[in-house]
């Protein structure tokens, strides 16, 4: 039984890792054709926040040894539903799987996602060793142990995300018995909305785009808005470092990220709308509203997300005075990614490589006007 459910859980994750990588090819392909090189020289910093730690006093470098290692686990935290199903979870519970197996095969499948990553560390600390800066050398050894410390206290996070998933919820004390329903009594905005005029009206239209938009994108396995929410966190932490122009990475490398993040936010997010309207439209036929204006509305609300990045680069850049960069620059690089959100929600018509050229043109362009900011 030990073996048995190790192989199963094994052959779950790949799967459940070849799906996830699925998913995602055309995000693939947006940043390995436009963003190769720069991966390159992501790979060489990906461990300079856990070694540069070790010149740094006790504060800044737990924040630094924290954060890292809440960046190698994430994926696990964030893959947890396809590498264990509510449907598979269900299932294995009643089975007579001693909790030494199932620890074993957690920490297995934890190791097949941090192991990877792991090498990638392993790489980059090489690099760093054999570039040997002034930093480094007083510190080489605490450095090393920082990054291998981080490592497996990552690995070690992951392996009880699993567990805490594929734990038996604790029973509950039933609730009181209630009577059973004799009649829908409807929200107070749904009574609202039924008194105007149905399907009409923004009120209505923003009440069913919650209902069959945003809530939808939130529940059970769909993670269209933790995908959302990350990439937008991301657009907005690469502009404020931009701006911050910290010495050790250079400020094009950072305008590049926000221009991947920005343009990714809007596409992705279009892509789940159309998705979503897709569903929607064999059963939205005899429903009393004007589909067609929910489906126009959502489509619009796509452009949200990438508004409030610009918003935010706009009061980074032009809301202040100038401190070394270029107004002109922060201008030209503004109106060309409005024009760029506009284009990837309107020509809709597209095929997936013209979309893919689109955006991957988008990406090249707004970091090569991105690079003349600090210039």
């Amino acid at each position: 039984m030990k073996n048995s459910y190790l192989h199963f859980r094994i052959r779950l994750a790949r799967h459940a890792l070849l799906q996830f990588a699925r998913s995602l090819q055309s995000s693939l392909e947006y940043i390995l054709l436009g963003f190769g090189t720069v991966l390159v020289g992501l790979l060489a910093v990906i461990a300079l926040p856990g070694m540069f730690a070790a010149t740094q006093p006790w504060p800044e470098a737990l924040g630094l040894f924290g954060g890292q290692t809440l960046l190698v686990s994430a994926p696990v935290w964030l893959l947890r539903k396809r590498l264990l199903p509510s449907d598979v979870l269900a299932w294995s519970r009643p089975l007579p799987i001693a909790a030494r197996s199932r620890w074993g095969a957690d920490a297995v499948v934890a190791g097949m996602i941090v192991g990877p990553l792991s090498a990638a560390y392993a790489v980059s600390a090489a690099i760093w060793l054999h570039q040997w800066p002034d930093w480094l050398r007083p510190v080489d050894v605490q450095a090393v142990a920082l990054t291998v410390a981080s490592l497996l206290l990552a690995w070690l996070l992951s392996t009880l995300t699993l567990a805490h998933r594929s734990r038996t919820p604790a029973a509950r004390k039933p609730a009181r018995a209630r009577p059973a329903a004799t009649a829908y009594a409807p929200s107070a905005t749904a009574r609202r909305i039924a008194a105007t005029t149905p399907g009409r009206g923004l009120l209505a239209l923003a009440y069913y785009w919650r209902q069959l938009f945003w809530l939808p994108f939130w529940r059970s396995e769909n993670v269209v808005g933790v995908q959302q929410t990350l990439l937008l966190a991301g657009a907005l932490a690469s502009i404020a470092v931009w701006l911050w122009h910290p010495p050790l990475v250079p400020p094009a490398l950072w305008g590049a990220c926000a221009a991947l993040f920005t343009m990714l936010l809007t596409d992705r997010g279009d892509k789940a709308v159309t998705e979503q309207i897709a569903l929607l439209r064999p059963v939205s036929a005899q429903w009393p509203l004007r589909a067609e204006h929910l489906y126009r509305l959502a489509i619009g609300f796509t452009l949200l997300p990438g508004l409030c990045v610009l918003g935010w680069f706009a009061l980074l850049t032009l809301g202040r005075a100038s401190a070394g960069y270029s107004h002109t620059v922060a201008t030209v690089w503004l109106c060309f990614a409005a024009t760029a959100q506009v284009a990837v929600v309107a020509l809709r018509r597209l095929s997936v490589r013209g979309r893919v050229g689109l955006v991957i043109g988008a990406i090249v362009i707004l970091t090569a006007i991105g690079s003349e900011l600090w210039n």
